[in-house]
């Protein structure tokens, strides 16, 4: 069994922050799940762009307002608390943070925490 404490993660190297976003690597690959999960947390006002195509990702929005956009599609999904979106087709997307927002995202296959945003949004496929 493994028992975590949000709060006591956030000096440790499980907290990533890049430009306008803070993660917290709740699970990571070296825990075997088989998935990671992170409370992940963005700026008002930010913008990103992420295209994930070595991992599935679902995001559920706890707190905030902000919007996803398809760009394969140019559909623009409203997001608030609530609301989840999943990653299925390895959708290149952006994420606009009209208000700071808090998210539980998982990812799958599972990250080390060592990963980095490519210049194309991605993050490279590790072993853990």
């Amino acid at each position: 069994m493994i028992i975590r404490d949000f709060h006591d993660l956030s000096n440790t190297d499980r907290t990533v922050s890049d430009a306008n976003w803070t993660s917290v690597r709740m699970l990571l690959a070296d825990d075997g799940m088989g998935f990671s999960f992170h409370i992940t947390f963005l700026e008002a006002g930010s913008e990103h762009t992420f295209h994930y195509k070595n991992h599935f990702e679902s995001v559920y929005c706890m707190q905030g307002k902000g919007s996803i956009t398809d760009l394969a599609t140019g559909e623009t999904h409203e997001i608030r608390p609530g609301v989840i979106y999943a990653l299925n087709e390895h959708d290149r997307h952006t994420l606009r943070a009209d208000e700071e927002l808090v998210m539980a995202c998982v990812f799958n296959p599972p990250v080390t925490g060592r990963e980095v945003h490519r210049e194309d949004g991605s993050y490279a496929l590790e072993d853990a």
